[in-house]
């Protein structure tokens, strides 16, 4: 009986542990990826500018963009969806307009991080979803992204899908760490722990210099003694 009532509490420990380590990537990465989505887009858009390679619609649309991104980094999000009522139409009205364009084509990115940030976790999904990039920085975060709507959704498995998936995709020690720790603890809340404990290995073997690597040894620690 006293076996029994410490391996429930236990069970609730790691679960609050779990719960509080989500919460801390969650805080934590949002602005890394979100910075290096914005931080991408914008500077494509610019050298796309500067170099004469967008054609007269595409530069109508890049210039819409760049009030829509300077409400997404002020965290007006309604607005940046929206439009503010005068100049700016919002990311909405850029992709019915201009979705042929790279513009209409980021207004998509942009658009679906601002519905993920609000809680509209399945606008956020069609719209992430519907991105079409090839690259190693922004593709992959909008592939993690897209795992992050699916676990807010409670469909847990297939979000992990997606976080190793991005892992997979970006191969570098800013984004692949980020969502393999992600898959590590989605995994845990499953209690699936000898896959979080191989997630959290990769962190440390192949990824050791990344931020998420420098306290690694502890999540591989809990999730080896649970791997029972």
């Amino acid at each position: 009986m006293a076996t029994k009532e410490k391996d429930t509490n236990k069970e609730l420990e790691v679960e609050e542990i779990v719960s509080r380590s989500e919460q801390f990537i969650e805080n934590n990465s949002k602005k890394i990826i979100y910075g290096i989505i914005a931080l991408a887009l914008v500077v494509g858009a610019v050298l796309g500018i500067k170099h004469g390679y967008l054609i007269p619609q595409e530069k109508k649309a890049a210039a819409a963009m760049f009030k829509g991104e300077q409400y997404f980094a002020k965290d007006s999000f309604n607005l940046a969806l929206n439009g503010n009522g005068a100049d700016y139409e919002g990311f909405e009205a850029i992709i019915d307009q201009d979705a042929s364009t790279s513009a209409g084509n980021f207004a998509k990115a942009y658009a679906g991080i601002c519905y993920f940030t609000l809680g509209a976790n399945e606008i956020a999904l069609d719209l992430l979803k519907s991105f079409s990039g090839s690259d190693d920085m922004i593709s992959p975060a909008i592939t993690g992204l897209i795992g992050d709507c699916y676990v807010n959704m409670g469909n847990v498995k297939e979000g992990i899908s997606y976080f190793e998936k991005a892992a997979k995709q970006a191969s570098n020690e800013v984004i692949s760490p980020t969502y393999l720790k992600k898959a590590g603890i989605a995994y845990e809340s499953l209690k699936q722990y000898g896959d979080a404990v191989k997630a959290y290995t990769t962190i440390k073997e192949k990824y050791f210099n990344s931020m998420e690597a420098s306290d690694i040894d502890k999540y591989i620690t809990r999730a080896s003694a649970l791997n029972k």
